[in-house]
């Protein structure tokens, strides 16, 4: 079963199998039209592709299930799977019982195959465990043993920390319910990584890094499609088993829900993020209570979110992750929908908390901002380079990066994290 678990889903054997059910579905759905097929192959295009527009303008924009358009390469494999199910279809009343089992089966080659290079290009499911969620439903909750001083120790402070001999090699992950104490929101679960250094007798007094994930989604795609696991072990076998206590939080509640990282009409986030998260961290984890070495990071409406922490709360995150993040928070494409359900169309109320309006207002000569973008996302470059101007203008200390050859996706996240880490580094004064 753990040899199934760890099967992957975005190359090997299974990518190739999918390639070999599409080709597969695809020549057998076009083989019973034989005499007509390229006439039938440029309909059935022409025509998924108008349902595939269709379906977008309905959850776009019309019931603003997403706030910005999805990824063309995404739209663009949805066409040949409803193609297949058009084509299986339009001849299912007129096959025998055989050929309509065929054509079904035919069909979900083609569909497998667009869902897979539909979760290629997201990034998020990267083998089964992930897709299942098996792995994430292993993660234990945190134990008294590893909450805040178990032993009354105090901590040692991170300069000249040596690495004992008995520290492990790496990381653990652990869970816990963050309660909504003062804003009385209700999150799902956080994850919590503790590096090597943490589960040492005697702990060096950590980095925190507060993180957040896109919408839809949760807390888990942070481990799954951002791979943070792996991502901070690397960091703190480069740094003697140091590196940031990281906590992934949920500021939305439900997958579905969109609450803007704000205090508003929707719910009290803001309040949740900016004081109930970090007096959670401090009551409940051996960490640092210098607000220098906190940091907040997170992917699209992730990464909006800590660009709102940190323009909204400097003296709480000074140094901020955007990767990915929306020029400003939203509901809707429709701007004026966004601030009407939030604010009842106040828009003065919604834009004071918009980090490019506090960025003109108010000024940050402490802070820093790593921005990333995958280089096809053409839309969030262009809001990251809105962001960063507006940064360098207020004061902070700002670094842009495009990631070549990614889009609006997880792979961004993975191959620019380790220079946001380096950037977050170099402002701690962990050297390796």
């Amino acid at each position: 079963m753990d040899f199934l678990s760890d099967v992957s889903l975005v190359g090997g054997p299974f990518l190739w199998f999918s390639i070999a059910c599409g080709a597969a579905g695809g020549a057998y759905l076009l083989w019973r039209r034989r005499r007509s097929w390229p006439l039938v192959v440029v309909a059935s295009l022409a025509l998924s592709a108008g349902i595939v527009a269709l379906v977008h303008w309905f959850l776009v924009d019309l019931m603003a299930t997403f706030s910005e358009n999805l990824p063309f390469e995404t739209l663009a494999w949805s066409v040949p799977a409803v193609a297949a199910i058009l084509l299986c279809a339009a001849r299912f009343p007129h096959n025998s019982a055989k050929g309509r089992s065929l054509s079904v089966l035919a069909m979900f080659g083609v569909v497998l195959l667009s869902a897979v290079q539909v979760n290629i290009y997201f990034g998020l499911n990267n083998s089964v465990a992930d897709l299942l969620g098996t792995a994430i439903a292993r993660i234990q909750p945190l134990e008294a043993g590893l909450k805040r001083n178990p032993d009354g120790k105090p901590s040692l402070p991170l300069e000249g920390w040596k690495a004992p001999e008995s520290m492990p090699g790496n990381g653990i992950l652990r869970k816990a319910d963050i309660p909504g104490t003062v804003s009385g929101f209700t999150a799902r679960e956080a994850y919590i990584y503790l590096p090597p250094a943490y589960q040492t007798e005697l702990r060096p007094s950590l980095p925190v890094l507060v993180l957040f994930s896109g919408q839809p989604g949760g807390p888990a795609d942070w481990l799954t499609g951002g791979q943070l696991r792996l991502q901070l072990d690397r960091f703190a076998q480069a740094h003697q088993g140091l590196a940031p206590v990281t906590v992934v939080v949920d500021p939305n509640g439900s997958a579905s829900a969109n609450t803007m990282c704000m205090d508003s009409r929707i719910a009290p986030a803001d309040t949740y993020l900016s004081q109930d998260v970090p007096a959670w961290i401090k009551s409940t984890l051996d960490v640092s209570n210098d607000p220098r070495l906190w940091a907040v990071g997170g992917f699209s409406f992730g990464g909006t979110c800590a660009m709102q922490m940190g323009t909204a709360h400097p003296e709480l995150f000074p140094s901020v992750l955007a990767f990915s993040a929306e020029r400003e928070p939203a509901l809707a494409k429709d701007r004026n929908k966004t601030i009407q359900d939030s604010f009842d169309g106040d828009v003065e109320a919604f834009e004071s908390r918009t980090p490019l309006v506090l960025m003109q207002q108010r000024k940050y000569p402490g802070s820093g901002v790593y921005l990333t973008a995958g280089e096809t996302d053409h839309e969030f470059i262009d809001y990251m380079h809105e962001l960063a101007n507006a940064a360098r203008d207020a004061g902070f200390h700002t670094e842009e990066h495009s990631i070549q050859h990614a889009g609006h996706s997880w792979d961004a996240v993975v191959r620019g994290m380790p220079g946001g880490m380096g950037f977050l580094a170099a402002r701690w004064g962990l050297t390796q």
